[in-house]
């Protein structure tokens, strides 16, 4: 796979496909992106199978994770082996370190699992992520620009996005790992039911450790992504 043409790529913290959270995420979502299965989701009471599928159908796509560094598209001249020589060296300047535990939480309009605590590996990384893979990336066209500032920016936030092509990067950086698309559309039942079916999901399994940069691939545009492989950090 590593010559293969890629849409786009995104560097992020995903489990090992031998965790129980990637086990977890995986059929909460869905979708296996190491294997491209699709998976029975479990029933939640008030919430019909098809309509399950549609809330879960936007993190679905890009495959359970927290996001380091954004989808974003290779200049020419670059291809995967430039991104996986990149991401290596990155690796090897990070030691392995914990994420703090992760909760169940509404975070703007969709349900995400947060960290208890603040993530300061987490960060580092995700920071040392967007800047050191930059100079492989495209930016964004004046079309992905306009997209991005239909949300409510602030001004340090459409800075980021003029100089790094994502506003929520460094300062405004947020560790998660979605579980849904917008949830204002329920009632409160129906929210709080999804909330309690996600917290038995996932309050239970244990800490997880950041070890490796997860390189994922969307093929061609709008397809699923992949996992492509793990980095490991130092150790």
């Amino acid at each position: 796979m590593v010559n293969d043409p890629a849409h786009r790529v995104a560097l992020y913290w995903a489990p090992r496909p031998e965790r129980a959270m990637w086990r977890a995420g995986c059929q909460w979502l869905g979708r296996d992106a190491a294997t491209g299965e699709r998976l029975t989701q479990a029933g939640i009471d008030g919430i019909g199978k098809e309509q399950l599928e549609t809330l879960t159908a936007e993190p679905r796509r890009y495959g359970w994770h927290a996001t380091l560094k954004p989808p974003f598209r290779l200049r020419k001249g670059f291809d995967l082996k430039d991104v996986d020589a990149a991401v290596q060296t990155l690796a090897g300047q990070f030691r392995t370190g914990l994420v703090p535990p992760l909760r169940v939480a509404l975070m703007g309009n969709f349900l995400a699992l947060r960290p208890q605590g603040e993530p300061v590996a987490a960060n580092a990384l995700a920071a040392a992520c967007v800047e050191a893979l930059q100079p492989l990336g495209q930016p964004p066209s004046a079309e992905e620009l306009q997209r991005r500032r239909r949300a409510p920016l602030s001004p340090q936030q459409d800075a980021l996005l003029e100089r790094w092509g994502y506003p929520w990067v460094f300062e405004e950086f947020r560790f998660h790992c979605s579980l849904t698309g917008p949830v204002d559309g329920l009632d409160m039942g129906a929210r709080e039911a999804l909330m309690q079916a996600a917290r038995s999901a996932f309050d239970q399994l244990p800490p997880e450790p950041i070890d490796s940069i997860a390189v994922f691939i969307e093929p061609s545009p709008g397809a699923d992504f992949q996992l492509h492989r793990h980095w490991g950090l130092s150790r």
